[in-house]
């Protein structure tokens, strides 16, 4: 027994941090979601849902206290962007498939995915791809989450290649 290990505080806030982050991508793609089922503003929506009271009757499941820092920005910042990342989004469809082809909680995770990869640079993009397939992973179980990894993965391409490079290699 005096041999076994535990985990280090350290780590343990690591890990903390990361389960936070990727609770605050699930929250802002369902507050992103409800802003179109309701029409109210990102700011309404980013005040409800940090609203301890108000969180628990408009998510699911309960969640890890998630990063407010994160979910603002994205929620906010994805409201304010729409219009350009659908472009970029659109771009990165294969085939004759469309941004407006796409159901609507899949588009918002692309949107999101979409702004960390083009405005959150601090983030690896491998990062942003593994957790927003995560995020399509809790919302469906076909062939969605591929599709996000591979648009995500094109955008990653065209706005960050020099990192997806540098992780490639780094990985060889």
């Amino acid at each position: 027994m005096a041999n076994e290990t535990k985990p280090s505080a350290k780590n343990a806030g690591v890990k903390n941090n990361a389960l936070r982050r990727s609770s605050a991508r699930l929250a802002a793609v369902q507050a992103l979601y409800q802003m179109d089922m309701t029409g109210i503003s990102a700011t309404a929506v980013v005040a409800q849902f940090l609203d301890s009271a108000s969180r628990e009757d408009w998510l699911e499941e309960k969640l890890v206290e998630f990063d407010k820092t994160l979910f603002s920005a994205l929620v906010v910042g994805v409201s304010a962007k729409r219009e350009g990342l659908d472009e970029i989004v659109g771009a990165s469809l294969s085939g004759d498939w469309t941004v407006g082809r796409l159901e609507l909680v899949l588009r918002r995770i692309l949107e999101a995915g979409a702004f960390e990869l083009t405005e959150r640079t601090d983030i690896p993009p491998r990062v942003v791809i593994t957790e927003y397939v995560d995020v399509a992973h809790a919302f469906y179980a076909g062939q969605e989450p591929g599709l996000v990894n591979g648009v995500l993965d094109k955008i990653a391409r065209s706005f960050r290649d020099g990192e997806m490079a540098g992780a490639a290699a780094a990985r060889s």
